[in-house]
């Protein structure tokens, strides 16, 4: 059997494609399997070791005309025959895509061939990219049941499997994870994250927020600033009570690690940060980024809706605000609590299984 994954250029994209194509090698070791990636920002920054890798040169593509714009549009077309050429000589038996227009030339020239396609959505609201592909897609695989309003498809072709994450985000022991970081029981523990580069923005109001708090329980704070802000946090850092005792990163790969300590976090809300919010069943104070036509601020809400976070729009949000908002949980352990147990039942577990699941039914 071969498969083939087309993805996009973000994490939001790629780790949900490895975390798949790590379950389809574990199923069955003797799958052939091609990862199809876009050229921009991909070499060197991640190891997709094991797997057969093609680039393609597909840029973002903007409603206006200038000269980027329309270089962009020919690398397009220029990946649709490449796209063939890849096709031709891997004979997949499946195409998966996982979202962005990096996907359209390898899932349209699939549907137009007859191999069979499964898309995956990781946002509640679809991209433009899989609205398309839904409507020649044999299988949508989505990550929240809620998508399906969006979708103008027959239910038959819509699964619901939640969305992979990477499989070495696995639940640790609190104590386990905790001393990773130097930290005790005791403490009351908060990982901050503004995304993969940080959000200059959440570090500020952060650190505004903890400087105005009156002491009290001791505050483990595992702050995932982006390189950018690292050098400013670091003094600021200095600034604050003895009360508060930090662990700064620009980057954390060891991410099971913060997650499985944590009593709380503080982030965005993009497809990846809610699936692993969910995967640890972790109470959220989630600040959408506004930009992202919205995908954000839904992703958000569903884990508002059932309990599961606060939501804060980057508009509202200040120093005094989010110090409200922390204040309601750090002293509160019940809270904490009942927000965990809002997550049973309510997610799809083991996603990456049941999307390997749908894939190899199609086959």
């Amino acid at each position: 059997m071969r498969v083939l994954v087309a993805t996009g250029a973000s994490g939001g994209h790629i780790f949900p494609a490895l975390s798949f194509l790590y379950a389809l090698r574990e199923k069955d070791k003797g799958i052939d399997l091609l990862l199809v990636l876009p050229e921009r920002g991909i070499r060197g920054q991640i190891v997709f070791s094991g797997y057969a890798v093609k680039y393609l040169p597909i840029y973002p593509i903007k409603l206006r005309l200038d000269s980027k714009n329309l270089a962009a549009l020919f690398a397009f077309i220029k990946s649709f025959f490449l796209s063939l050429s890849i096709l031709i000589k891997f004979k997949p038996d499946i195409v998966v895509g996982f979202g962005s227009i990096d996907s359209v030339p390898m899932v349209m020239l699939a549907w137009f061939f007859r191999i069979r396609t499964l898309i995956h959505e990781q946002n509640v609201i679809p991209g433009k990219a899989n609205r398309l592909l839904a409507k020649f897609a044999d299988k949508t695989a989505i990550s929240f049941a809620e998508t399906k309003d969006y979708l103008h498809i027959s239910p038959e072709r819509i699964c619901f499997t939640g969305n992979p994450i990477r499989p070495e985000l696995k639940r640790l022991a609190k104590k386990e994870a905790l001393d990773f970081f130097g930290f005790n029981e005791e403490g009351f523990t908060i990982l901050v994250v503004g995304g993969s580069q940080g959000s200059h923005t959440i570090n500020m109001a952060f650190l505004g927020a903890l400087s105005i708090m009156q002491p009290g329980r001791s505050l483990q704070v595992i702050h995932i600033s982006g390189n950018k802000d690292l050098d400013l946090l670091s003094e600021r850092y200095k600034l604050l009570s003895a009360n508060v005792k930090p662990k700064l990163f620009a980057f954390l790969k060891e991410m099971q690690y913060a997650y499985s300590a944590s009593d709380l976090v503080v982030s965005r809300a993009g497809a990846a940060t809610i699936a692993e919010l969910i995967n640890f069943s972790l109470p959220a104070v989630i600040i959408p980024y506004p930009f992202a036509y919205k995908h954000q601020s839904r992703n958000a809400d569903i884990l508002k809706q059932v309990g599961c976070a606060e939501v804060i729009e980057e508009d509202a949000l200040s120093a005094e605000a989010l110090k409200e908002v922390l204040d309601k949980f750090i002293n509160n352990d019940k809270r904490i609590e009942s927000m965990r147990s809002n997550y049973n039942n309510k997610f799809k577990p083991n996603a990456a299984d049941l999307l390997v699941k749908e894939a190899m039914s199609l086959n």
